[in-house]
């Protein structure tokens, strides 16, 4: 963290993913997206999503078939701010059926 960076900045990235990954568990692509600005990329294993429209689209078609009944597991990683409205973050995030407490061992 910078020097001006709080507890409370890396609280409310925290906040975000939990939003995120709530909107996941629920199904829910506007939701999932609130949180993402119009020019944002989600880069994923192999391939990436190159805005906010893509995302939503994507993630709506994704919530509707093979990500139905799931949620995402985030581990926080690291948060590099670069300045007061964008942070660099990193997880370390699984899928999970939602009924799953966690992920395997063998996931992470």
């Amino acid at each position: 963290m910078s020097s001006s960076t709080t507890v409370g900045d890396v609280q409310a990235v925290q906040a975000a993913i939990d939003a995120v990954s709530e909107a996941w568990a629920a199904g829910d692509a506007e939701a999932f997206i609130s949180h993402y600005a119009s020019e944002a990329t989600a880069v994923l294993p192999g391939f990436a999503l190159l805005s906010r429209a893509v995302i939503r689209t994507a993630m709506a078609a994704a919530f509707a078939g093979q990500l139905r009944g799931t949620r995402r597991v985030h581990q926080l990683q690291s948060v590099r701010f670069l300045d007061d409205t964008t942070a660099i973050v990193i997880t370390r995030s699984a899928t999970v059926p939602a009924t799953d407490p966690a992920p395997p061992a063998d996931t992470w």
